[in-house]
């Protein structure tokens, strides 16, 4: 579809949403479930060995997406792209924040909370937060009338639980916060039934360190990682019976996703690489939705979407203004209706922290650059950004494991995406576009053979 056949194909159906959306007299309430860490091929319906009943049901009565990303492979910026719908490099949050970090989404950008906010909705964060935990970037200050959760990730010190400013527990033991999630997020749903709301909940699960209640203990036989799934799973279905029980399921909204690909522990699928890395496993991740007599039951999609199109497609589903900033994402929400098969993306760019290193042109992914041994490998010696002797371009429609080059195949494929790339260049920060070209002039002949460990991800 050309350009401008689908901006103006977009611009009717985004009306016709929102005339809808004003006719039915009440917007959709929208609950975002966000896993943490949770491969592409952890769930059952993914073709896991685990149970995960409540999330396969979200699946079976909505739709589940084959090709859906992470903005990021690591976290901060994960979650900073799914709430802005932009990349978080416009934000300087190229890689994962730490406690008292001087940088968060900073007053420039409109999260998705914001967004809805102005639309009359209220508004929840629950969970995990992580991207900046000084008081201006905490979740009060992004558009949430409420918080109760970690500014960061349970694996970090000190850790404080909180009710929105107030520290309710210095160090809640991580058996506890599935469940008081869940609890939370109960609370929430039933306190606003009334009215239209956003509950965006951020579980730890399955994030090391990893400590499933006494309940879920050795019921997975996959070790602490799949009890702690299935127990994900569990309570995920707690929400889902509290929408049911107030008689507002079928007019809500359910999103369920990972901030990013497996870390040491779980199934990326058939799918090469983990979290950190721009492999397709570091950056594909589950996506189910559920909308019951709006989203079609049943429906696999091979169409593409990611964490940047939420916020898009969030506005064109309940008619709210769309922030005064360029966006990264489009909506999807003709796909996830039924009405499209898929939506055109233009050029996807992979980052790992301020380094382009792959981007996708429809089914077509290049790699233009890669570091000489993966974050989570935690070698002493230097990792460092290196240009690819020659660009790998793989076939994601046929060759889902990234395992055989077709550069020498399509050098006019080749050749297109690396000028897309140029062009995506113009639009984003100064440190993105000289950290790329300094990257695509360093010669790989300039290091010397042997000096740093080339390792590449099974």
């Amino acid at each position: 579809m050309k350009r401008r056949s689908f901006l103006t194909a977009g611009a009717s159906w985004l009306a016709g949403s929102r005339a809808r959306a004003k006719a039915q007299g009440r917007a959709p309430n929208i609950v975002l479930i966000l896993a943490d860490d949770l491969g592409y091929g952890d769930l059952r319906c993914q073709g896991a060995r685990l149970r995960t009943p409540n999330i396969d049901q979200i699946a079976r009565e909505g739709i589940r997406s084959t090709h859906f990303y992470s903005a990021s492979a690591v976290c901060s910026p994960a979650r900073a792209s799914l709430l802005t719908g932009r990349h978080a490099v416009r934000m300087d949050i190229p890689g994962v924040l730490f406690p008292n970090d001087s940088r968060g989404i900073p007053d420039s950008e409109v999260t998705i909370a914001q967004m809805l906010k102005g639309a009359g909705y209220r508004t929840a964060c629950v969970g995990k937060w992580h991207v900046g935990d000084r008081v201006a970037f905490m979740p009060n200050a992004k558009g949430f009338d409420e918080f109760f959760g970690l500014p960061y990730s349970h694996d970090m010190f000190p850790l404080p639980l909180m009710r929105q400013d107030r520290i309710v527990a210095d160090l809640p033991r991580t058996e506890s916060l599935t469940p008081a999630f869940t609890e939370e997020a109960v609370r929430f749903i039933g306190s606003n039934r009334e009215a239209p709301f956003f509950l965006y909940l951020a579980y730890t699960a399955p994030h090391i360190p990893l400590q499933p209640g006494a309940a879920f203990r050795g019921r997975s036989r996959q070790g602490a990682y799949g009890d702690s799934i299935e127990e994900l799973d569990f309570h995920i279905g707690q929400v889902l019976t509290a929408l049911r029980e107030h008689q507002i399921e079928e007019n809500t909204l359910v999103i369920f996703t990972s901030d990013n690909g497996p870390w040491y522990q779980g199934s990326k699928g058939s799918l090469r690489g983990r979290k950190g890395e721009t492999w397709e496993g570091g950056l594909r991740v589950p996506f189910v939705a559920r909308w019951p007599g709006r989203i079609p039951s049943g429906t696999v999609t091979q169409g593409m979407g990611s964490h940047l199109d939420l916020l898009p497609t969030l506005a064109a589903i309940t008619g709210a203004p769309l922030p005064p900033v360029p966006l990264d994402g489009v909506s999807i929400a003709p796909m996830l209706l039924g009405e499209a098969g898929e939506v055109p993306h233009g050029l996807f760019l992979y980052f790992d922290n301020w380094e382009l290193q792959c981007a996708r042109m429809d089914r077509w992914k290049l790699h233009l650059s890669r570091f000489n041994y993966p974050a989570w490998l935690w070698l002493n010696s230097p990792r460092l950004n290196l240009p690819l002797p020659r660009p790998e371009l793989y076939d994601l429609e046929t060759d889902s494991e990234e395992s055989y080059d077709a550069s020498n195949d399509f050098p006019e494929i080749v050749a297109e995406i690396r000028s897309r790339v140029e062009m995506a260049l113009a639009g984003l920060p100064d440190k993105v576009r000289h950290t790329y070209r300094d990257t695509m002039r360093r010669a790989v002949e300039d290091t010397p053979v042997g000096a740093y460990p080339s390792l590449r991800s099974p």
